[in-house]
């Protein structure tokens, strides 16, 4: 089966832990049967290799993501990338495209869309899988699910089906409603809209062509940018007269803000953290390298990370937004493909960062005009080829680069850095790129 995995958004619900370039889906919070700890797409993905060991996964997302996805999935894994965002129609359409002109997927094959960041035990993936089965048949033209609601939400689009059954045609789509419009629509059986959509490869790139005239994915990236901003939702589903919605009665939560999230963490403390006794219902999760001291505190969350602190009760945690946009700092925190860079001072002239490399992996060859580094390593062992000259690197070895040298470091163990960067202009912009010496 082909899988789309949607991985959108950006990091303002689950600040300080997410951010601009490490959306919640990315952030290492729940552990595995091996006990250590992985993110909600690797969860995801974890599950879908489950259900189906033969899974075709590609996942549909943001160029700021690109480096997250490389660093915590495997290399098997399709990345079909949005030039900007354009919502989940656009970006279904060009990952349906990606399938079938690069990977090679025929129009006939079903294909299952999915959100990357839905907290579910297996049998929902099981639930999945089935409806791709459906979408297969003849005549199936859109299969969606539709999941059992759990109390009259305001945050979700309802479905109401024609019948009880686990699989039956669509009566009538309803918007997000208010509490008291929610609670009419489950008495009149309502399902939440899952944002989970099987159909044939074919299907959906017929609906693209009724308004946008392209032959190929090639094209359609082409203009990508024009097109308007549109879920598949109001785009296709709510049009589609051959429409079914599979009901689901599982486990399913949207864990969108640090109150849901908590519900579903095995532990109270993530990090170093102590809770005295008289603590109720509160967690914490600490990536900074202090301790956290909560004493009598009630339904609280606290967050510690290089971008910040967060101390909130668990349910005004969710209107954190505005507040949040309205902080400017630099990325202090953020995956690479090659592994993660965290800030740990930054001055007018000059920045000091915890460099981590993967072991096998390296940075890209280039050099900077307007400033100088110097790489103390910590830990681990490499080579670092310096202006084409290649050396050996170790724990305690330093290295000096001044503005203008072409440089790089390649892991052979995981490698740890200092680096320290000087200059009257320090800046991402700042960097040039070039081809890996032979």
């Amino acid at each position: 089966m082909n899988y789309i995995l949607l991985s959108g958004g950006s990091g303002k619900r689950l600040w300080p832990l997410s951010n601009d370039v490490r959306s919640k889906q990315f952030i290492k919070i729940f552990r595995n049967a091996e006990g250590e700890y992985e993110s909600m797409v690797q969860r995801v993905y974890r599950q879908i290799r489950t259900a189906d060991k033969e899974a075709d996964i590609t996942i549909a997302t943001s160029r700021a993501q690109i480096s997250s996805v490389h660093n915590q999935l495997p290399d098997d894994v399709g990345i079909c990338v949005e030039p900007c965002r354009r919502d989940t129609f656009p970006a279904i359409v060009l990952a349906a495209a990606y399938l079938r002109d690069v990977k090679g997927i025929s129009e006939q094959k079903a294909v299952v869309v999915c959100p990357v960041d839905p907290y579910v035990d297996d049998d929902y993936f099981e639930a999945v899988r089935e409806m791709g089965r459906i979408a297969a048949g003849d005549g199936e033209h859109l299969v969606l699910m539709g999941i059992e609601p759990a109390y009259p939400s305001e945050k979700y689009g309802y479905v109401i089906p024609e019948g009880a059954e686990k699989i039956s045609r669509v009566s009538t789509f309803k918007e997000k409603p208010d509490a008291a419009a929610a609670a009419t629509y489950i008495r009149q059986g309502a399902l939440w809209n899952g944002g989970v959509f099987a159909f044939k490869l074919g299907y959906v790139l017929g609906k693209a062509r009724e308004t946008v005239a392209f032959k190929n994915y090639e094209e359609f990236l082409a203009r990508y940018e024009q097109l308007d901003k549109i879920s598949f939702d109001y785009a296709v589903a709510e049009k589609e007269n051959e429409l079914k919605v599979m009901r689901f009665k599982g486990k399913w939560k949207d864990l969108g803000t640090w109150n849901t999230l908590t519900e579903a963490m095995e532990e109270s403390c993530i990090g170093e953290g102590i809770m005295n006794e008289t603590c109720e219902n509160v967690h914490i999760v600490n990536e900074l390298d202090v301790p956290i001291l909560c004493m009598g505190l009630k339904d609280m969350v606290v967050s510690a990370s290089p971008e910040g602190i967060l101390v909130s009760d668990k349910a005004q945690s969710s209107y954190m937004k505005p507040f949040v946009e309205e902080i400017d700092q630099q990325i202090m925190f953020a995956e690479k493909s090659w592994g993660s860079f965290r800030v740990l001072d930054a001055a007018g002239e000059s920045l000091t960062i915890k460099v981590t490399l993967n072991p096998g992996n390296r940075m890209n060859y280039h050099s900077h005009e307007r400033r100088d580094e110097v790489w103390n390593v910590i830990s681990g062992e490499g080579v670092c080829i310096i202006d084409e000259v290649r050396r050996p690197v170790k724990a305690g070895d330093m290295i000096q680069m001044k503005a203008g040298c072409r440089h790089t470091v390649i892991a052979g163990t995981e490698l740890k850095i200092i680096e320290i960067q000087s200059g009257r202009e320090i800046s991402v912009h700042d960097k040039h790129k070039y081809e890996m010496p032979e």
